[in-house]
């Protein structure tokens, strides 16, 4: 029988095909290793379509297709970084997310470590203590991620209540969790465009996980998460 999916209208098999045509297309015209600028933007895009296929995937309730999905998404975000140009965190968060995503909590917590040893908690710019702050939930250390959460929650350049949701897992405030996660899957519900042209609040999904870890996730509905 089939596995059951959200209530909104999407082809989720569709969209996940989609992707994966994606990917086997952008696999098939990575440049050689020599060329590294343009291999490590097309890695980037392979993450994006491996990602989004995992996304499809987990939206349709089959979890262990979604899993091969978006652990492929983490190790293509992984091989860009190398030869991307400074501050280019989004490859290490999208790392760490595709892998929380999969429910692989061994290989996140080794993706977290990787992005600290690579300088996220040195970084001056605001997606990079953002990178640091996700690093460091994974890993369980709330003191140190709160210090930079708390950073970003109140920086012009980044959504303050993604900031705010970081900072109040950190502190284990079911309160003021509960409040910011539910501005962020508002802020997801309002907007027009998502990676991939996939609707979906992964964002909700990653702060989900993490605090169902600390014993504090909520509950939530949307045509935007799982059923």
């Amino acid at each position: 029988m089939p596995e059951a999916g959200n209530d909104s209208d999407q082809d989720w098999g569709a969209q996940a095909e989609r992707e994966a045509r994606r990917y086997r297309d952008g696999e098939s015209r990575l440049p050689d290793a020599p060329d590294g600028d343009a291999r490590q933007r097309q890695l980037t895009r392979l993450g994006n379509a491996a990602g989004g296929a995992g996304l499809a995937r987990l939206m349709q309730g089959r979890g262990e297709a979604a899993s091969e999905w978006l652990h492929r998404a983490a190790e293509r975000y992984r091989e860009s970084f190398a030869d991307a140009p400074p501050d280019s965190w989004g490859r290490p968060i999208g790392a760490i997310k595709s892998l929380v995503l999969a429910g692989d909590w061994g290989a996140a917590e080794e993706a977290a470590r990787w992005a600290l040893d690579a300088g996220a908690a040195e970084a001056a710019s605001p997606i990079g203590r953002y990178a640091a702050a996700l690093a460091l939930l994974v890993l369980g250390d709330d003191e140190h991620a709160r210090v930079h959460a708390d950073a970003i929650r109140v920086h012009a350049d980044f959504p303050g209540a993604v900031g705010d949701a970081l900072a109040y897992l950190a502190a284990g405030d079911v309160l003021g969790y509960t409040e910011a996660v539910e501005t962020v899957l508002g802020s997801f519900e309002t907007r027009d465009e998502y990676l991939e042209d996939l609707p979906v609040a992964d964002t909700v999904l990653v702060l989900q996980a993490l605090a169902e870890r600390r014993g504090i996730a909520v509950e939530l509905s949307s045509v935007l998460l799982p059923r």
